[in-house]
């Protein structure tokens, strides 16, 4: 049985009290941390970052297109296969979700906020889930599953003395592996790496059969 996911929201939702008002206050207030530092720091240029542009420049776009969406979930009370099978889930979820190919397609991303794991102990909750699903969900999806808290010490390609990847609460990261990903996304080239194939093999969404409509928070 899939596991039972929680609403999506895009950036813009979680400024609307109408929209959030089912979620507890803490879900809520992580919700609306992360989706703060999306806009104020992911989607703009940074100094230290070693190139132009935003830290990850597919993030203005997603948000353009409203192909970013947020949960939000919790890690209490949940063993390795049930993150597992949750996981899962928002990866079909995505895959299956409009636009399904095209150009806008590799902008779809969902990031599932885990608003009670403490930071200190993401780096391992993280890793025991990415060991087992990181190469799968790259080769036979072609998407990238990318781990995102305080003490994440991922640098840029660029500058190896910036970690963009320290947000201010855990969560994991699932979008399209795309060539242009390996500047912004350590999790990418190691799982590249350990293939030991070329990006330009990945099998990408467009070969999982039907799509369908996000269950937005508040959308009719």
């Amino acid at each position: 049985m899939p596991a039972q996911i929680t609403s999506l929201f895009l950036l813009e939702n979680l400024e609307d009290a109408s929209r959030t008002r089912e979620l507890a206050e803490s879900d809520r207030n992580a919700l609306r941390a992360v989706a703060d530092w999306i806009k104020t720091f992911v989607a703009r240029p940074h100094r230290d970052l070693g190139r132009a542009g935003p830290v990850c420049p597919f993030v203005p776009l997603a948000w353009e297109h409203k192909t970013l969406w947020l949960a939000a979930e919790r890690s209490a009370g949940r063993d390795a296969p049930d993150v597992i099978q949750l996981i899962d889930s928002y990866k079909r979820l995505l895959l299956a979700a409009q636009p399904a190919d095209g150009d806008e397609a590799k902008y779809k991303s969902i990031v599932v906020v885990f608003t009670d794991l403490p930071a200190g102990q993401a780096k391992d909750f993280f890793g025991g889930v990415l060991q087992q699903i990181g190469v799968p969900s790259y080769a036979d999806d072609g998407l990238v599953d990318g781990p995102l808290y305080e003490g994440n010490d991922g640098t840029a390609l660029y500058n190896p003395n910036f970690r963009p990847f320290t947000s201010p609460v855990p969560f994991l990261l699932m979008r399209r592996a795309v060539i242009s990903g390996l500047e912004v996304f350590p999790e990418q080239r190691r799982v590249a790496q350990a293939l030991g194939a070329s990006l330009w093999r990945v099998r990408g969404p467009g070969s999982c059969r039907g799509t369908t409509s996000l269950p937005v928070a508040g959308k009719a």
